[in-house]
């Protein structure tokens, strides 16, 4: 049986969540909240590793996480089309896991299939609220009221920031996870993962939290104005 989660991130590939936002995942787990994370695909064009190792990887990097849920839809890779049943299909995870918010990647990134996530998951957030709108399951319709973008290979000045340094190293342990992708092997294909990658994620939180005054930070976009009771805090 399915349990409810507080936070569900989308990507198109295991990993994909993990470098936008690994820490904000590990920080609310540590606070007693449900995480989860859908991966589209089974990454299974990717230049490095196979699917069985891949999963392997995943499965680590969820215990670093500590997530409630790990899903696979094992949609194509490469072939995230804009269809009526992978959006279904989305909308059903939407439906069983009734995420109060959910997260999907910023939709400038220079991989197509993480623009084409953003899209899909976009259509599945829109239909799964619709009463009559029929999945597989028969699943209650379900509103996310809260929906945030993480940067992948993107970036832009984020709407708001979420403070990770006090689990930064743990953000790191659970890239380190995939070490197909992000570790040059002898025998496997040099790409722009495993060429200096992760420090470029490391430098793009520091920014981040200087940005916001701390050491490191994740940026998240948001299309919706954060609204908020006051800007100070209680007087006394």
């Amino acid at each position: 049986m399915s349990v409810e989660l507080d936070l569900l991130a989308f990507g198109a590939h295991p990993d994909d969540v993990e470098i936008g936002m690994a820490g904000t995942l590990i920080k609310h787990a540590e606070r007693g909240f449900r995480t989860g994370v859908c991966d589209l695909t089974l990454a299974e064009l990717s230049s490095n590793g196979n699917v069985d190792i891949r999963q392997q990887e995943a499965r680590q990097a969820s215990d670093t996480l500590g997530l409630s849920e790990r899903i696979n839809l094992h949609l194509p890779d490469r072939g995230l089309s804009i269809t009526d049943s992978h959006i279904r299909k989305i909308a059903a995870v939407i439906r069983r896991y009734k995420p109060q918010a959910v997260f999907l990647p910023y939709p400038k990134d220079r991989h197509p299939d993480h623009g084409n996530c953003t899209r899909l998951v976009e259509e599945a957030l829109f239909s799964a609220g619709i009463r009559k709108y029929t999945v597989e399951g028969e699943l209650p319709a379900h509103r996310v009221e809260k929906v945030y973008y993480y940067y992948i290979n993107g970036y832009d000045h984020p709407s708001f920031s979420v403070d990770i340094t006090a689990v930064q190293e743990r953000k790191m342990d659970s890239l380190k996870a995939y070490k197909s992708q992000f570790t040059a092997s002898e025998g496997g294909v040099e790409t722009p993962l495993n060429n200096g990658y992760l420090e470029t994620v490391e430098a793009r939180d520091t920014m981040f939290g200087k940005e916001a005054g701390v050491r490191y930070a994740e940026g998240f976009y948001t299309k919706l104005p954060i609204l908020m009771d006051h800007l100070l805090g209680e007087s006394t």
